[in-house]
């Protein structure tokens, strides 16, 4: 073998084995630093102003362009779109246990996401009847309806969480809600969430993506 083919051979070997080390990911320490620091850097409430404006304005646009017979309404996710548990996932290190989330969740005392309750605030001041489509689990229904009353968002049509015994992802239970209250009558002018899977599924004229740094809903 000549000499360049074989320094041009080592080179191939060498790549074919970088190739097949996995790159390292992001140590989890770092991930969750960035996390926080996109929080308390204020990036987080400004994302999360920015769709929020977005999503008013389509309301007032839409509403001014009412129909007369139209039942017009808004659906909103709850976790990460309406309270923000961010204290509990802080005290939790961004683990999950479910008993104590669940004791969480029976406290209600999450805080408002304050951008987001505006929007809702906008819709109820003109007139758009709110939904609240959840993950939540029937049983979190007593501590869900406290918490979104304390944090003003009580003036809601109905709150739905998903069944115990539904047989599907969650993604599914909350799109084959949508579609039955458009069959009920209503049009459902914006739904807004913080995962993709909470807009998935069409019945929406329009959805709003909020950001969500702390976990991922498929």
């Amino acid at each position: 073998m000549l000499k360049s083919q074989s320094y041009r051979y080592l080179w191939l070997v060498a790549g074919l084995a970088c190739s097949l080390t996995a790159a390292e990911p992001v140590n989890l320490t770092v991930a969750k630093e960035a996390v926080l620091h996109y929080v308390e850097s204020g990036d987080y409430e400004r994302d999360l102003t920015a769709v929020s404006e977005q999503a008013n304005q389509w309301i007032e646009q839409r509403v001014a362009q009412k129909g007369a017979e139209e039942k017009l309404g808004l659906v909103l996710d709850i976790d990460e779109t309406s309270l923000l548990n961010l204290g509990h996932m802080r005290e939790m290190d961004f683990g999950y246990v479910p008993a104590l989330w669940d004791a969480w969740v029976a406290e209600g005392t999450a805080p408002a996401i304050k951008p987001v309750r505006r929007v809702f605030e906008t819709a109820r001041r003109l007139d758009v009847t709110v939904f609240f489509i959840t993950g939540r689990k029937e049983s979190d229904l007593p501590g869900t309806e406290k918490n979104l009353a304390a944090a003003g968002f009580g003036d809601y049509h109905v709150l739905l969480c998903k069944p115990a015994n539904y047989p599907g992802p969650t993604a599914q239970f909350k799109a084959s809600e949508r579609h039955r209250l458009e069959k009920a009558g209503w049009t459902i002018i914006a739904n807004i969430g913080d995962q993709q899977s909470d807009l998935d599924g069409g019945a929406a004229e329009k959805t709003f993506k909020l950001p969500n740094p702390f976990y991922r809903i498929q």
